[in-house]
């Protein structure tokens, strides 16, 4: 499961979708995001629905998926300082439904382990938006400097 750890702990501007809509779309990621950097099982949880699962692709290798439960039972369980950064983010809304695309940098107790893309499928519940899919890639060549410059220590 440690592979499966490094998804989307982030820091990105909220001031970057357009609409109301985008913005509590974002807010959602974000919500899933200080789950992780609090290591808060019940909060990650919180922002994906119950059947949510991840998909992880790495070159050269299967991609694998993880449900929502076992990958906030990892994050929990996880000790490491961890921080994956998205910018620019891209929304696409069409009524209940919305993707969120967008490139991160991914560090584990200060230094830089990986980089790539982050997908969220987003469904509107009554309790607001919450991802119902996350892949991402987890690439460690080629990675453009991020536009946020060298994470804050």
């Amino acid at each position: 499961m440690r592979v499966l750890i490094p998804i989307l702990l982030g820091c990105f501007c909220l001031t970057a979708a357009g609409s109301d809509e985008e913005r509590a779309i974002l807010a959602a990621v974000q919500s899933l995001f200080n789950g992780m950097a609090a290591h808060d099982a019940a909060m990650i949880k919180g922002s994906m629905t119950p059947d949510a699962k991840l998909i992880g692709a790495r070159p050269g290798r299967p991609a694998t998926t993880i449900s929502r439960d076992d990958f906030a039972a990892s994050i929990a369980a996880n000790q490491s300082q961890l921080l994956e950064r998205i910018w620019s983010p891209e929304v696409l809304v069409r009524g209940n439904i919305a993707m969120v695309w967008a490139e991160y940098d991914f560090h584990a107790n200060g230094k830089f382990n990986h980089c790539g893309v982050d997908t969220f499928l987003m469904l509107k519940t009554d309790e607001g938006w919450k991802a119902t899919a996350i892949s991402y890639t987890s690439e460690t060549e080629g990675c453009k400097p991020s536009p946020l410059g060298p994470p804050k220590q």
